[in-house]
């Protein structure tokens, strides 16, 4: 795809990223998602029918051009769970600052705005079921030592964007300290030991 011509829904996907990173908390409307990339709203409905998928795509677009799949194959090639572990923290950790903007937009938007509900708890969603299989490598080696679920909980909330928020923005942490402390304490509390 030539980036002097992006396609139609390229551009859309451009223009709600650059919308939702730019105003956070503030709810994207079609009409401006539409006019920012420069085509109507009923051609705008043609790719998505509503902004949920719109959201969700938006999402999935970060996704790509950021190369997330690369990101975790590491973890997903790790052989055993601490590894896994290891890898899974560092790949999240450290894709968090990247999405943070469009994130953080629908965070806030979630609150009150069902389109943007849907689209953060599905990305929830996925980002758990990394920390599920993270968790799952590390009690089939017999490392871990709490139940599977709650150590899928904690480990999720350990990695949510409102901790990395606080640490690192309010907080002044490095981004590498960021990291370097979620997996000590993740090892800690899933395994027994740093």
């Amino acid at each position: 795809m030539s980036s002097e011509n992006p396609s139609t829904r390229e551009r859309i996907l451009n223009a709600a990223w650059k919308l939702l990173d730019s105003n956070p908390g503030t709810a994207a409307r079609m009409s401006d998602i539409a006019k920012s990339a420069g085509v109507s709203r009923q051609a705008l409905y043609l790719h998505f029918p509503n902004r949920t998928e719109l959201f969700i795509a938006t999402t999935r677009h970060q996704d790509e051009v950021f190369g997330v799949q690369g990101m975790l194959s590491a973890s997903r090639a790790a052989t055993s769970g601490e590894d896994r572990l290891a890898a899974f923290v560092t790949a999240w950790g450290n894709y968090i600052p990247k999405i943070f903007g469009v994130a953080k937009t629908l965070m806030i938007m979630s609150e009150t705005d069902a389109d943007a509900a849907g689209a953060w708890h599905e990305r929830m969603a996925d980002m758990r079921e990394g920390c599920a299989a993270a968790i799952a490598a590390l009690a089939r080696d017999g490392v871990l030592i709490t139940e599977q679920k709650d150590a899928t909980d904690l480990l999720w909330t350990l990695l949510s964007i409102p901790t990395w928020e606080q640490l690192t923005r309010l907080c002044d942490w490095p981004q590498d300290r960021y990291v370097s402390e979620i997996l000590r304490l993740a090892r800690l509390a899933l395994c027994g030991r740093a």
